[in-house]
């Protein structure tokens, strides 16, 4: 992105972000008791690819490239929205999806249907399992100050 670009929006920004995480199982199951979507036209079909991951040392060092990761990416177009996909790895289902979720998203008519119905329980799920990781994590922290008091 430019500098000079846009912003894009917060709330697309974070349902993009939990459909890039969501399996397409999930994301299918969720689809299934909402409102038939009508059909949709492929702008792009799903193709995967590589990309090159680029870091940081530090978080605000100089950027260095850390090695390519597997994406498929997907754009289709449903009414006069256009979707777009982008998720990790090699699912070209779960591309096309994603994609087609984004797209019923934009439109205003049915963003608290698909809101509700599945951003809101992917994003729970999601949650759910970072917190489980955290607590994992935590239950293996050593505080090295009662460990000096202890000798």
């Amino acid at each position: 992105m430019t500098q000079n670009a846009p912003h894009p929006d917060p709330e697309r920004r974070h349902w993009m972000a939990v459909l890039a995480r969501a399996e397409a199982e999930a994301i299918t199951a969720l689809l299934a008791p909402l409102p038939a979507l009508p059909p949709h036209e492929r702008l792009r079909p799903p193709e995967t690819g590589l990309v090159m991951v680029r870091g940081r040392a530090g978080g605000d060092g100089a950027p260095f490239n850390l090695g390519e990761m597997t994406v498929t990416r997907c754009a289709v177009r449903l009414g006069d929205a256009v979707g777009h996909a982008y998720v990790a790895g090699r699912d070209k289902r779960q591309a096309e999806l994603a994609a087609l979720v984004d797209a019923a998203l934009q439109d205003p008519a049915r963003r608290d249907v698909f809101m509700d119905g599945v951003i809101g329980p992917l994003a729970a799920r999601q949650q759910a399992a970072r917190d489980a990781e955290a607590r994992r994590a935590a239950a293996t922290r050593v505080d090295f100050l009662t460990m000096q008091t202890t000798r």
